[in-house]
């Protein structure tokens, strides 16, 4: 198998590492990596790389994402989640779109979230989902994220006393949707939590590439992975030379990062330093 980025559709209960090993198996390497996770419950975008694609799953870590997702009114969980313990139940019926679009607005754009106390956050070098299954009290601070977009799709549907919406959310790395499905809920003074939560885009990479696990995956080569998340520039054989021996070169742009590729093969990524850029990443030539 050669280098690259795979885009995976990953079930519902598969967690991310599951993905990764059963991708290790397939793909006959173990050289096998995601840029970043989805909770077991979410499905969608997860995307590995592969062999030297690894080196590119770093630069994947901060892009903005897209997520579709269902959010439940009247019911409160441990974990913000419909894989947590329901702890309160209110009568939500009497919600209305209007109330409910008002809360999306509140929360779209620059916020400061306190992350979900079931969360991969660690407290005092301990994850704070592990404390919490510890009966150990957690306390999270709030952070920064932003919100670009956060829309409800079509009226909402009522389930007894309870109040089904589904949205979609353009966000910011970090940003914990399932949170925001709390906030609403509690801001609603009726509780809330997230029913469903799929992943579709990650910066350029759109769920509409991904393979599901039961067909053979496609690789995105490491040129086309990399221009993806890079401007592209073609150097010549001496720049090449000279990145691949630590130098720093002179070339004609203004980017502050670069793909440098040559002939279709990437040579590596680079930083703007002053006048001159300083390989990120080196790749050899795979053949």
């Amino acid at each position: 198998m050669s280098s690259g980025l795979v885009l995976i559709d990953k079930p519902q209960g598969w967690t991310s590492h599951d993905v990764v090993a059963k991708m290790r198996g397939i793909l006959g390497t173990r050289k096998v990596g995601h840029a970043g996770t989805l909770d077991p419950m979410a499905t969608g975008l997860l995307i590995l790389g592969v062999n030297s694609g690894t080196k590119l799953l770093q630069y994947l870590l901060g892009k903005d994402k897209t997520y579709a997702a269902t959010i439940r009114l009247g019911q409160t969980t441990l974990s913000d989640d419909a894989d947590g313990e329901i702890m309160a139940s209110v009568d939500a019926s009497g919600v209305t779109d209007e109330q409910i679009d008002a809360e999306i607005s509140k929360l779209t754009g620059p916020i400061s979230q306190l992350p979900s106390s079931v969360s991969a956050k660690k407290v005092d070098g301990k994850r704070a989902y592990d404390l919490v299954r510890e009966g150990k009290e957690v306390n999270l601070e709030p952070k920064p994220v932003e919100i670009y977009s956060f829309e409800r799709v079509g009226p909402a549907r009522r389930v007894g006393e309870l109040v089904d919406f589904d949205v979609v959310v353009r966000c910011s790395t970090g940003t914990y949707v399932r949170a925001l499905a709390r906030d609403i809920g509690s801001s609603l003074k009726v509780g809330g939590h997230l029913t469903a939560l799929r992943r579709t885009q990650i910066d350029g990479f759109d769920l509409a590439q991904a393979t599901s696990m039961t067909v053979e995956p496609v690789l995105i080569d490491l040129e086309s992975a990399a221009t993806k998340l890079f401007p592209g520039l073609e150097v010549g054989e001496q720049e090449v030379i000279d990145i691949r021996h630590g130098k720093r070169v002179k070339l004609e742009s203004e980017d502050a990062e670069l793909a440098l590729t040559k002939e279709g093969s990437l040579v590596a990524l680079v930083s703007r330093i002053g006048s001159e850029y300083k390989s990120m990443a080196v790749f050899e030539v795979e053949g």
